[in-house]
């Protein structure tokens, strides 16, 4: 049974079709990548799967689950939670409190047992707190557990962002450009991470546009061009493929390739 499986996907945005028919089958497991040139419309087809927006046809699957047109917040309860290209992250907050926000799908608390500080609620709130200092520890945050999320690095607000999605519990973890504005050395640091997550039975979709990145750390490779999916395969196959190096260096540089 397939983990996400996208139907004759397609978004029009007035006279542009930014995602074209596109059908795709994620598996369990592993790391999937999306990638293509600039405006092959990769962000909008997560926007699809995410529920930002809808499609104008076609349909999306998750466990064969019609998810379609749900908002984000019932389809991230449903595990398939999502960061973004830019990092999004409560600033004023601490980092531990940006990680506990994350699991406010999962916690059964209500307003009553918050305010009246009741047994069951100070039980939870220690599991949320416990919870949290391990995935700080899982990216390598824990000694800035009490930092204010403003004043961290660009590339551990980055790690932060993740440790705070995956606080949701997903089952597939859908991360939009988390290598951009690292250095060399932090990438090779979040493939090495984002292969862990995959370790712990997670399943990873990642659009990205560090090829090293890419080829270093994902099982699959899913290519878009103007919208349309043009290829999918291990990485080996991809950096063969002629459809793809005519996406990326154009017919005659392909030729030559």
């Amino acid at each position: 049974m397939s983990l996400l499986r996208l139907e004759h996907l397609t978004r029009r945005f007035g006279g542009l079709t930014a995602v074209d028919n596109v059908s795709l089958t994620v598996e369990p497991g592993g790391v999937t990548a999306i990638i293509g040139p600039n405006g092959a419309g990769k962000t909008t087809l997560f926007n699809l799967i995410s529920g930002a927006i809808a499609p104008t046809e076609g349909r999306v699957f998750l466990d064969d689950r019609e998810i379609t047109g749900k908002p984000p917040e019932q389809i991230a309860a449903l595990g398939l939670v999502r960061t973004f290209q830019l990092v999004q992250l409560f600033r004023d907050l601490t980092v531990l409190e940006n990680v506990k926000v994350g699991t406010h799908l999962h916690t059964r608390g209500g307003l009553i047992s918050a305010l009246f500080r009741t047994a069951g609620a100070r039980r939870e709130e220690q599991k949320v707190e416990e919870r949290a200092l391990e995935l700080l520890e899982f990216v390598g945050l824990a000694s800035h557990a009490e930092t204010r999320a403003a004043v961290l690095p660009y590339g551990q607000q980055r790690l932060l962002e993740i440790a705070r999605a995956l606080a949701a519990r997903p089952r597939l973890l859908a991360l939009d450009e988390p290598a951009a504005g690292l250095n060399t050395e932090e990438s090779r640091g979040l493939s090495a991470m984002i292969r862990r997550v995959a370790d712990q039975g997670i399943k990873v979709l990642l659009i990205e546009h560090d090829m090293n990145l890419v080829m270093n750390t994902a099982d699959q490779i899913a290519v878009l061009d103007f919208g349309r999916h043009i290829a999918t395969g291990t990485p080996d196959e991809i950096r063969k493929d002629p459809a793809v190096l005519r996406a990326y260096l154009g017919e005659k540089e392909a030729s030559h390739a």
